[in-house]
């Protein structure tokens, strides 16, 4: 069997871009649309722990946890498509938030409290 080279988030971004293609959807993949279906996919993982208490959410039955993986991939697939489509560097954009949150939520104002910083 060859060995495959590990996913990266490029590489999965180029098989989804060859996937809506083969399928004629880049005209569908509108940023609003993506990011109106990445709204949608979003909800659907919410309702994956409605009613769900905090113990409940946690200890999740295999059927439930496949469907949580279902959504959460969902939701990824459309994140990344819509980085593609804007041409947006994930990665980078994630790395630049990181900073920005620390700044905002620093060690010492923030450790083990769930407040805003603009509440604090």
């Amino acid at each position: 069997m060859p060995s495959q080279r590990p996913a990266t988030l490029s590489s999965l971004r180029g098989e989804l871009r060859r996937f809506a293609e083969a399928r004629e959807w880049q005209q569908f993949h509108t940023p609003k649309n993506l990011a109106m279906a990445l709204s949608v996919e979003a909800a659907e993982l919410l309702e994956c722990f409605q009613w769900l208490t905090p113990e409940q959410s946690a200890r999740l039955s295999a059927g439930d946890r496949r469907a949580v993986e279902e959504e959460i991939a969902d939701v990824l697939l459309y994140l990344l498509r819509l980085t593609d489509v804007l041409d947006i560097d994930l990665l980078q954009a994630a790395r630049r938030k990181m900073k920005l949150n620390a700044r905002k939520y620093p060690v010492a104002l923030s450790r083990g409290s769930a407040r805003k910083y603009s509440r604090r």
